[in-house]
């Protein structure tokens, strides 16, 4: 640890404290979260995947819906696309769930179906790095593994002080020294789940709640009076403000409206939305509506504007204006047939759809489109 310099982490009966205090803590205040009840390595695989930039209380139902849903690896290597989409939807990043369902055939393919638990195995899986393999394997087989992510960030430089960029490569080679140091000879999990409980709960990025912490009177960070500035200062997302238009197809002589299938590459790839523009050299929905015509074979007119949404998504703030146009032929409509639907309200509710897609749908469940 010399090149850490002369911190506490070098010290043993430091550590121990501060596993013995964390422990004791974590054994009173652990939340109770379903993952927790039985952490296999698929279920911790699961949820793990899900908490990637997504709060825990958003999580908890998706997991148990996931779960109950597809129990095994080998359920979800064979779940249908549409189906996982379906059951992922809201939860946004759908890339995650594509890699996860990439993962689960792989293991299909090359362990049985059953999830390995062999660190270069679990590394190997499409969507899994260093930190989920490591939470991974450490919760659920109680591997000696050291896990670093955005808690455990705020946790361990603040204990030890380092000031380092802990964005830059010196600082996260220093946290992953810093995170091996501080594991326990066994309980592994207990100690990685305690450290990332620990800054979700308390020691948070603005306003670390240290009078709570168990660990306050052992953390350097407190003791120099540095834990407002460790591990950095937090940056505010900066937004870029868009403006986007859908619009509403009815077809001549359905009961439903046009919905179209998000090609690879853009935004929601995969999902199904109504039919829209998100070019920002379109400025006016008569000219959403020339791009969209040319794009989907039929003439669309560009009607009222119905609703207006609005809704972050990464680092844009998007504002999006929602069309009714005049009725359309379904038979001029040249898109692949794989690449279209025509549904109504209550269908809309079974198909996996955009966020704003599936906002646009709860409002047409209240209107009904001219015939």
């Amino acid at each position: 640890m010399s090149d850490i310099g002369n911190s506490v982490i070098d010290h043993a009966l430091w550590r121990a404290s501060v596993r013995q205090r964390l422990a004791t803590w974590f054994r009173r205040n652990a939340r109770d979260l379903p993952w927790r009840a039985n952490p296999t390595p698929y279920h911790v695989w699961v949820s793990e995947v899900m908490l990637q930039q997504t709060q825990v209380a958003t999580v908890v139902d998706y997991f148990n819906r996931f779960i109950a849903r597809f129990p095994t690896v080998k359920s979800l290597a064979l779940a249908d696309e549409s189906e996982l989409m379906k059951i992922w939807e809201g939860l946004g990043y759908y890339r995650r769930a594509r890699m996860m369902h990439q993962a689960a055939m792989q293991i299909v393919e090359n362990h049985d179906g059953v999830f390995p638990v062999d660190f270069k195995s679990v590394l190997a899986l499409p969507g899994i790095g260093r930190y989920t393999a490591g939470a991974i394997l450490s919760i659920s087989t109680d591997a000696k593994l050291p896990i670093v992510e955005g808690n455990t960030v705020r946790v361990f430089s603040r204990w030890t002080a380092m000031q380092s960029d802990v964005k830059g490569r010196e600082g996260v080679e220093q946290l992953w020294k810093i995170a091996e140091a501080m594991l326990p000879r066994t309980g592994t999990g207990r100690f990685n789940q305690a450290a990332m409980e620990l800054g979700a709960l308390l020691c948070k990025p603005i306003a670390p709640a240290c009078d709570k912490c168990p660990v306050a009177s052992l953390c350097e960070a407190k003791r120099l009076g540095l834990q407002d500035s460790i591990p950095g200062k937090v940056t505010k997302m900066v937004y870029e403000d868009r403006r986007e238009f859908a619009f509403i197809v009815p077809v001549l002589g359905r009961d439903g409206w046009l919905v179209c299938r998000v090609p690879k590459g853009e935004r929601w790839a995969g999902l199904w939305d109504f039919p829209r523009v998100t070019d920002q050299t379109t400025h006016q929905p008569a000219d959403a509506a020339r791009t969209l015509s040319r794009r989907l074979g039929v003439e669309l007119s560009h009607n009222e504007r119905l609703i207006g949404l609005k809704h972050a998504v990464t680092r844009f703030r998007i504002s999006l204006d929602v069309h009714l146009t005049d009725p359309v032929e379904a038979e001029g409509i040249s898109l692949a047939a794989t690449d279209y639907q025509i549904v109504s309200a209550a269908e809309l509710t079974a198909i996996p759809l955009s966020i704003t897609g599936r906002r646009i749908a709860k409002w047409l469940a209240g209107w009904s489109s001219p015939k």
